[in-house]
């Protein structure tokens, strides 16, 4: 292995593990997205450097097409959830399910979600992650504006209860 690749590797590991559950939803996709999208960028890595890609970027990429290719196959199967390594692996992946705005990043479609999460949580410019996505600005823009729009409705407060008179809801006016 290429010892420039290895130290790569080894750097950005964390942050392309954190990219890639962001991405899938769960550690497992997560390290098997990390995994394939490094293999190919390995097989690669001196026409990557050669071309003066950013390597990185390369990587996210790599994972982008990669999970959504997969995504795309997965709707048409119908899988079972697998058995959590252990305890403590259950309880913080049961956690982090019930919580609703990961519910709804869950729910919007690959591109919108790669975008949200590149933007949001990887703190990329739009110019960034049309570069990892392959895609143009507008493009970035677009699917951000859809996710956001999609996001705010599926997270919007529900309305109070018409029963105006009950205790939780009244307000004394003194």
């Amino acid at each position: 292995m290429d010892e420039d690749f290895a130290a790569f590797v080894q750097m950005r590991m964390p942050a392309l593990l954190r990219f890639g559950h962001a991405l899938t939803g769960n550690r497992h996709d997560a390290l098997d997205l990390v995994q394939t999208a490094l293999e190919r960028t390995g097989v690669r890595w001196r026409t990557v450097r050669r071309r003066g890609d950013d390597p990185e970027a390369y990587v996210r990429r790599t994972m982008v097409n990669t999970w959504v290719s997969r995504w795309r196959k997965l709707r048409r199967e119908t899988l079972v959830a697998g058995v959590p390594d252990g305890p403590a692996a259950a309880v913080a992946d049961a956690a982090l399910e019930r919580e609703p705005l990961w519910q709804a990043l869950r729910a919007l479609p690959p591109g919108q979600r790669a975008v949200i999460v590149l933007r949001y949580y990887e703190d990329l410019s739009e110019a960034q992650i049309a570069d990892v996505l392959g895609v143009s600005p507008g493009t970035v823009k677009s699917q951000a504006s859809k996710a956001m729009a999609t996001l705010r409705a599926r997270l919007a407060e529900p309305d109070p209860p018409d029963d105006a008179t009950s205790p939780t809801h009244t307000r004394s006016r003194t």
